[in-house]
This record gives C-alpha cells, structure tokens and sequence, in this order.
C-alpha cells in the first residue's frame, strides 16, 4: 500500500497486512457486472464471506449455476468459489443481511435528456439501508459526479435510522477496471481511497489493502470523483481530437493512422490517441457528460471542450455510414438494398463489451437507410446483444464466403480473432475504421 495522500489528507496509519493475515469479513457487493464481479471474486479469494447481491434474478441464477456473463471471470474460477462456499450470488435482499462491508458497484446511465441516471445508485443505498448497522462500512465504486457519495449517505441515514461519519463508515473508491486488459488488472491497478471523514477513509484503506497491490488514500470524496470523471474525459476529448482530424486527413489525401503514429514518436508531452467509428463503454461516452454536467451545477456554465467532443465522438456513426453510402454510390450500388457486413459489435477489441458500442449506432442507421445489416463478432453472443441498435441484423461468421457475398464490409472492433487476409482479400469494397488493412483499390481507411 503506498503511503502517499493527495491534498490535505493525512497518510494512513495501518500498514499492510501479510499473506494468510486477512481480518474475515461479510462483504456484500451490490452488482455483480463488470465491475462488481471481479471485485466480489477477489475478496472470496482472499478468505471473506461474499454475497453478490443483483436486481436481475436471472443473472443471479446463471452466477450460481457457474456460469460467468463477464469475460475477464472464467467459469473454472467462479465455480471454485462457489464450491468453497466463499460467494454466493443473489437477488434476494434478505441475504444482505448482516454485512460489515458493503460496495455499490452499479451502473450511473444518463437519462434521455443527457443528465446523470443515479436511480441504480439510489435503489442501491435505500436496499443497504433496511440491513446497515453500527461499525459497517459502505463504499460506491460507481463512476458519478460529486457530491453523489454524500447523498448516498442521506440515503442510508434516512433508511436506517444511523449517522454516517458516527455510526457507520462511508468511503469512495472509484472503479479502475478495463474490460479485457490482461495488463492492469483489478489488484495492479492503483486504487483511489477516500473516506467522508478519516475513520471512514482508514476504515475502507483496511479493506483494499488485501485486494489489491497499491492504495492511494485522497483528501476527500468529491476530489476521488471528480479524479474519476477525469481520467476519462481526458481520453473522449483526446480521441475527439483525432475523429475530427480523420475527415480532414482524408481530404488532405494523407492517412490519418500515418499521422498518429508519427506524432506517437514524441518520447515527451504527446500521448498516441486512435481515431475509431465513435466511443463506447461507460468510461468515455457517459462519464464526460457527467463531468460537465456537474460542472454546469456548480457554476452555472458547462465545459464546452468536453460538450465539443462528446458532440465530434456522436457524430461519428453518422459519419461512417456516410463514407459508406458514398464508396457504393462510386461501384454503382444504393445503400438500400445493400449487403453490409459489419465486423465487431462490441466498443473495442477483443472483448465482448457492447455497452455504448458505436456499432449500434452504425447498424442503427444503415438499417434505417434500407441497407441488409449482417455482423460478425465472435466475442459477443446472442445473448449479448440486447442494444435497441442491433434489433433486425442477421448474425453471420466472417468467412470467405460471406465475406465475398456482402456489397461492403466495415470494421468497426478489430478484434485478433479475424482474417485480415482473408477480408482483403475476398471483400469488393472495405471501410476499415481501426487501421488495420492495408489501403488499396478495395480498402478505405476512416
């Protein structure tokens, strides 16, 4: 655990407890997603009794069968624990009972009006309340603006009859976990601390510390939340920077991938960002409009950079399915009616996330536009594809013969599992939007 403290916060005291040394504790977490379930896991590893508590009974019940719904969980190991006896995941709210750690770790959507959709958080809390007792302690892992961690503790007081900071622990520590990166894990990724007050902050450093390799205690909750809006906002406003470069790029007849790598060879003051068919995930498309929404609250004036570049990311789909539309008209063939394939459905390589994906948005629009949508991606299942967007495309493997069948192929998630050879070389007209192909008569790049 580092010892380093961010702003005005004292160091934590506590130092780190040894292999086989880990205080057992009833761990509630409350979601068990993404981020919820890795989290959930770790701590049954590590010795503590876990329950993995889910509103959606279905997915509770696949848990316990063994059956993971997260890539980064395998199977084998989820099974082991359920075996052990250490997690046993749940949609009943009378299991909750009892907890002396509970972490919330539930999505924060934006509404249909773009404003932060807190009703999971909130649902979160007023359920942890009817069971919080003296000496528990609660922390939100969710990414949310500030100020949320505080009302979560109104939530609580109100429910149980309890006062935060007096009778209970609060702390937030905001999520880190990057679907698919075999890299920066859940243990080796620093993890943000931060407390309503130094006993809750003390209190949740004890917990992490067995969890992962390094703590990182900050001054206060709303400092931790805004970090977290931060570090992914940075990313949307720099990858806008580079989708708004590619149109120019390609009309200056240069390639914008040239372009990026060449910048990339800047040892100092440069970091590499990749242009793509938009953002997805919750990092980058929800939490920058939070961030400048909160602003917005506070001051009375929004962050136009971050409103600007969640306006250049969105708009990318449309601008994909225009290139499209226009590479046809040039072979002669209308987008209605036309045969397009589209390859990867999830937001980013190699995993089956498809939370935001910008491909929904592109399959969205090309069936609007009359054309016969066919997607292939190998790391997304049936089951997986729940967006609105994808309702109404066929299902397809991205083979020779499918290939050659499509009027256009676009590549949207350039996931390894593909053949590149083999699509260069079967495909009559290819929209590469990850650069990946080699640009020739039948492949474009974005």
């Amino acid at each position: 655990m580092t010892t380093l403290t961010l702003g005005r916060n004292e160091s934590a005291s506590t130092p780190p407890k040894a292999p086989g040394q880990v205080a057992v504790r009833r761990v509630a977490v409350v979601g068990q997603g993404y981020v919820g379930l890795p989290l959930a896991l770790r701590a049954a590893g590590l010795g503590h009794q876990v329950i993995g508590y889910d509103i959606d009974e279905g997915r509770a019940c696949a848990l316990a069968a063994g059956t993971s719904p997260v890539e980064d969980v395998s199977d084998h190991h989820l099974a082991g624990l359920l075996s052990a006896g250490a997690y046993k995941p749940t949609h009943l709210t009378a299991s909750l009972a009892g907890f002396d750690v509970a972490v919330i770790a539930v999505p924060t959507p934006v509404a249909a009006d773009r404003t932060p959709d807190l009703g999971h958080v909130e649902a979160a809390a007023r359920t942890l309340a009817v069971h919080l007792r003296p000496g528990a302690l609660v922390v939100l892992e969710s990414t949310t603006y500030p100020g949320t961690t505080r009302r979560v503790g109104r939530i609580l007081e109100a429910g149980s009859g309890l006062a935060a900071g007096r009778d209970f622990h609060l702390a937030y520590s905001p999520e880190r976990i990057d679907p698919g990166n075999q890299v920066w894990t859940l243990e080796n990724t620093p993890k943000l601390v931060a407390g309503i007050d130094a006993a809750s902050r003390d209190a949740a450093i004890g917990f992490y510390r067995d969890l992962v390799d390094e703590v990182v205690p900050v001054a206060d909750v709303e400092t931790a939340e805004l970090a977290k809006l931060l570090e992914n906002t940075t990313r949307a406003v720099n990858i806008a920077l580079v989708n708004e470069l590619a149109p120019f790029c390609r009309d200056l007849g240069v390639s914008v991938w040239d372009v990026v790598a060449a910048a990339g060879t800047k040892p100092y003051g440069h970091l590499a960002y990749r242009p793509g068919p938009g953002v997805g995930g919750h990092c980058l498309p929800v939490d920058s409009q939070y961030l400048s929404w909160a602003a917005g609250q506070v001051s009375g004036r929004r962050l136009a950079l971050v409103d600007l570049a969640c306006e250049v990311n969105e708009s990318m789909p449309a601008y994909v399915v225009a290139r499209l539309e226009q590479a046809l008209a040039g072979r002669g063939t209308a987008l209605a009616g036309a045969k397009v394939l589209l390859l990867g459905l999830a937001y980013k390589a190699d995993t089956g996330d498809v939370r935001e994906s910008p491909a929904a948005a592109v399959a969205a629009l090309l069936t609007a536009g009359g054309a016969e949508v066919w997607a292939a991606d190998p790391h997304v299942p049936a089951s997986r594809r729940t967006d609105p967007g994808f309702a109404g495309h066929r299902p397809v493997t991205a083979d020779a013969e499918t290939v050659a069948a499509a009027d256009a192929v676009v590549l949207l998630a350039d996931h390894a599992a593909f053949d590149y050879d083999l699509i260069a070389e079967n495909a009559s007209y290819v929209l590469d939007c990850r650069g990946r192909l080699p640009l020739g008569e039948s492949v474009e790049a974005l």
